[in-house]
């Protein structure tokens, strides 16, 4: 059970004495009595009782009055007692639910509900609100209402995290740095550059989340145990009236698959270790060595005994939670790795709170990296004066050998490689004279190639300028890619917004079917 889940889901249980629960006999009603161990109570009972107060209330109670409207409108339940369960239902009060301790009277968080409109309006009309239905189909529902808010709030941290970068890539068209492969400076680029690489992972990520919600937004009510109903009940309505795009299909597996959070959880792992990737380059940037990355003073903390430091301890923190959260996302596979396909409380009760976690932390990562970088600033003049340091625009010099002098690309590799080695023995020569010294050794006539040809070539802002390949560093590609994010974000914010719309009038149909009974 979901909602503070029981021993077993082959029966149901109801009212109790302090650690005793009575579960259903067959022929109905509540008959033998089974009493729970103190440590069972203890350690499961009362600790899934109120992990279901706290993420499972609100979709419990709209279960019940979507399931409640549909069983009024398809004349299972008549009008007269779909109005006093009505009733029942708008009197349970949800803060005094929220405070109140788990006692052993009742299995779990569904029974204690439902001893709570037995009460308002007894055993005869309570009873028939569990026509057609199981705690199975229940929970299913439940779990999979609360995961799609957790999708939709990590995809909304996501976009703030793109339009954070979005406006930090725009202020760095013309940034240079040195961008690095293998740790060790590679080529001159951008940060404009750099930071749409992260930008469009960023994009596949919301990909992944829109999919995930896609998967999930599918509703198993009406799935009862695991074979459906003999009622002529109608999954459709229930499925609009709670917001999903539709029900789910094979009742058998609406409660037995799991797949759907997987699909979730590991599009949220894969997000996180992406973001892991680009905060360590952030944390490298914030080191006195670097020194290309100031993180605003409130975020920063200091030493207690060494008055010099500034420590980067907001995207600390953020590495840290994130890592945390890739964790959660796979002790949540191991869980239910090989698992019987079946209910079974692995993938339900303990499971729940893992997952709600898992997603918490992933938002408070994606949330604590987008305000760091929101105040941050980038030390401009000393990125550009490193971003042709070591060589990085020897690149370009071969292929402009390659390009301009029709010198074979093989070759020009080895001239701007021993052009390099040599400007390291005699760094005062000129660069036209050592550039025909080291050509003379490879091809049968030496190159003759003006000093300010050759500098203008080996410039790092030459280099950017150049490769206006699809992608590249060229200011006007990254121009183009960076209208080309500014578009997608801007889709993807209408989706977060026609979706949690869409949810919130479904709550509004909802309240007004079940208020006109």
């Amino acid at each position: 059970m979901g909602a503070g889940g029981g021993p077993s889901r082959d029966r149901d249980t109801a009212d109790a004495t302090v650690g005793v629960a009575q579960t259903a006999g067959v022929t109905g009603g509540y008959t033998a009595c089974v009493r729970f161990d103190p440590e069972y109570v203890s350690q499961v009972l009362n600790e899934n009782f109120e992990d279901a107060k706290t993420l499972f209330l609100g979709p419990l109670m709209a279960i019940h009055r979507a399931h409640l409207v549909m069983l009024a409108d398809r004349g299972i339940v008549a009008a007269g007692d779909a109005r006093t369960l009505r009733q029942a239902l708008d009197r349970v009060s949800l803060s005094d639910i929220r405070q109140t301790p788990y006692d052993g009277t009742c299995e779990d968080l569904f029974f204690y509900v439902e001893r709570l409109l037995t009460e308002s309006c007894g055993d005869d009309v309570a009873g028939r609100l569990h026509t057609a239905r199981s705690r199975n189909d229940v929970d299913m529902t439940m779990y999979r209402m609360r995961l799609r808010e957790h999708v939709l709030a990590v995809l909304e941290a996501v976009l703030e995290l793109r339009g954070t970068l979005c406006e930090l890539a725009e202020r760095h068209r013309e940034t240079l740095i040195a961008a690095h492969t293998h740790t060790q400076p590679a080529q001159p680029t951008t940060i404009a550059h750099y930071l749409l690489a992260v930008i469009e992972q960023l994009e596949r990520d919301a990909q992944r989340l829109r999919a995930a919600y896609a998967t999930t937004n599918r509703s198993p009510l009406g799935a009862c145990a695991i074979t459906g109903s003999g009622f002529p009940i109608d999954r459709n309505l229930t499925s609009t009236l709670l917001g999903f795009d539709g029900p789910t299909g094979n009742t058998y597996g609406s409660i037995a698959t799991v797949d759907y959070l997987l699909e979730s959880v590991a599009a949220v792992g894969v997000l996180l270790v992406g973001l892991g990737r680009f905060v360590q380059d952030l944390l490298l940037w914030c080191t006195v060595e670097f020194g290309y990355l100031r993180l605003a003073d409130g975020f920063v903390q200091a030493s207690s005994i060494m008055p010099q430091k500034r420590n980067p301890v907001a995207l600390e923190h953020a590495r840290a939670i994130a890592s945390k959260a890739v964790g959660e996302t796979a002790a949540i596979t191991a869980v239910v790795h090989n698992t019987p396909f079946g209910d079974i409380v692995d993938t339900e009760d303990d499971l729940q709170p893992l997952v709600a976690t898992a997603f918490r932390d992933a938002v408070r990562a994606v949330t604590l990296i987008a305000a760091a970088l929101r105040g941050a600033e980038l030390d401009v003049a000393r990125l550009e004066a490193r971003a042709g340091e070591g060589g990085t625009t020897l690149t370009e010099l071969a292929d402009h050998l390659a390009r301009t002098h029709d010198v074979p690309f093989a070759t020009a590799h080895a001239i701007a490689a021993r052009l390099m080695q040599a400007r390291r023995d005699r760094p005062d020569a000129p660069l036209g004279a050592v550039l025909s010294t080291v050509s003379g050794d490879l091809l049968a006539v030496p190159l003759h190639i003006p000093d300010a040809e050759i500098a203008e070539v080996m410039s790092p802002r030459h280099f950017i300028e150049v490769r206006k390949t699809l992608g590249g560093p060229a200011p006007a590609e990254t121009t183009r890619a960076l209208q080309e994010s500014r578009r997608q974000l801007a889709a993807d914010r209408v989706f977060l917004d026609d979706t949690r719309a869409a949810l919130a009038r479904a709550e509004s149909d909802l309240q007004a079917r079940s208020a006109a009974l």
